[in-house]
C-alpha cells in the first residue's frame, strides 16, 4: 500500500446528492469513523478501509473530535492516512469533524460554548493536519449555553475559513428550527443535520424529518444498521470482533436481547426475498426518505463497506415490502 492509486472509475457508480439547499452533493453512501480508527485499533485495516472507500466513489468521511479510543486518535490516524494517500486528492474530499461531547479536563472541555467550540476545531484541524473541514457541528444541543453563543461560533468559525460549511447532530425539531433560523440570519445557513436513524431507532419520524424539509436542510444518517444488530453479525451469537464483544463497544451485549434478535431474522427473511443482504435493505430503508441525503456507515472490513455500497443497487420498495417490515417490527 505504499504507493496507493485510487482507480480511475470511483465515480462511476456511486449516487451523490444535493445536500439541502446548497450547491454542495454528498455520496448516498458515506464513512464514519467512530469506530475502528481509533488508537486501539489496527491502523492498516483502517488505511485499507479508507482506500476501499474512495475506490467506491465516496467521497465523505465523518469524524468528531473525540473518536477514537483513546479521544482524538482517529483524527490522528485519518490525518496519517491523508497525508500518506490522498493529501493530492483533498479537494475531491468532504471531511467533518464535531465538538460538543467531553474532550478534555477542566470547565471548557465539553457543550457548546464559543471557546470550546473554537478550541477544539483547532486542535482537529492540527491533529488532521488540515487548513480546513468542509463541515463542522455542534455535536449536541447545550441545555445550558444560549443556542445564539453556539451557532455564533459556527459562524464565527466558518467566515474564519475553518470550514466551508456549519451543521448540527443530535438537535430535536424545534431546537433544530431555532438554530436554522439564528444561522440564517448570521448569514451562514445550515448545511446538514447529523441525526441517528434505523428501523430501530426512528425518532426523526416524529418531526424532525418535516422539519429538515422545510428548512431545506439536508440529512446524513449515522448509525442507519443500530451499531450492526441490522446485518447478519448477530444472528447466531456475538462475534469475537464485533462492536458488542469490545470492552469500548457502544453496542452492549445486553442490547442484544432474543426480542430484537427475533426481529432481525424476520427481517432478514424480507431482504433474501429481496435479493438483498439484511444491511442492504436497511440502508436503503433509511436512503427511502427523500430528506435524506446519505446514509453514514462504519466498517471494520473492505467487505463490509463494498456490501453497503452494494446498497444502491436496489433502492426501491413495494408497498408490499414496506408492509412486510412494518410488521416484522411489530413482532
Amino acid at each position: 500500500m505504499a504507493n496507493y492509486q485510487p482507480l480511475k472509475a470511483r465515480y462511476d457508480s456511486m449516487i451523490y446528492k444535493r445536500c439541502g439547499n446548497s450547491g454542495v452533493k454528498l455520496p448516498a453512501i458515506s464513512l464514519g469513523l467512530w469506530h475502528n480508527f481509533g488508537g486501539v485499533d489496527n491502523f492498516e485495516n483502517g488505511r485499507k478501509i479508507i482506500h476501499c472507500a474512495f475506490d467506491l466513489g465516496i467521497t465523505h468521511f465523518d469524524l468528531a473530535n473525540n473518536y477514537g479510543p483513546p479521544p482524538g486518535s482517529a483524527e490522528e490516524n485519518f490525518g496519517k492516512i491523508l497525508k500518506r494517500d490522498l493529501a493530492r486528492h483533498r479537494d475531491e474530499l468532504l471531511i467533518s469533524s464535531k465538538a460538543g461531547y467531553d474532550m478534555w479536563p477542566g470547565p471548557y472541555g465539553d457543550w457548546g460554548s464559543r471557546k470550546y467550540l473554537i478550541a477544539s476545531l483547532d486542535q482537529s484541524l492540527r491533529r488532521m493536519g488540515l487548513e480546513y473541514v468542509d463541515i463542522f457541528y455542534s455535536h449536541r444541543p447545550d441545555p445550558v449555553t444560549p443556542l445564539e453563543e453556539t451557532m455564533g461560533a459556527l459562524d464565527r468559525i466558518v467566515r474564519s475559513g475553518k470550514a466551508l460549511y456549519a451543521g448540527i447532530s443530535n438537535y430535536p425539531a424545534d431546537k433544530t428550527k431555532q438554530a436554522a433560523r439564528i444561522l440564517r440570519d448570521l448569514g451562514t445557513p445550515c448545511l446538514i443535520h447529523q441525526p441517528s436513524y434505523s428501523m430501530f431507532n426512528r425518532w426523526i419520524e416524529d418531526g424532525l424529518l418535516r422539519t429538515l424539509d422545510e428548512e431545506r436542510i439536508g440529512c446524513i444518517c449515522f448509525s442507519p444498521l443500530a451499531q450492526g444488530l441490522l446485518t447478519d453479525r448477530y444472528l447466531k451469537g456475538i462475534p469475537k470482533n464485533s462492536r458488542a464483544a469490545k470492552p469500548h463497544g457502544f453496542l452492549k451485549p445486553a442490547q442484544i436481547t432474543e426480542e430484537k434478535l427475533a426481529k432481525v431474522r424476520r427481517l432478514n427473511e424480507i431482504a433474501q426475498r429481496r435479493g438483498q443482504t439484511l444491511a442492504q435493505m436497511s440502508l436503503a430503508w433509511v436512503l427511502r426518505h427523500p430528506q435524506v441525503t446519505s446514509a453514514l456507515v462504519g466498517a471494520s472490513t473492505t467487505k463490509q463497506l463494498e456490501n453497503a455500497v452494494g446498497t444502491l443497487e436496489k433502492l426501491q420498495f413495494a408497498p408490499d415490502e414496506l408492509r412486510d417490515i412494518e410488521r416484522a417490527l411489530k413482532g
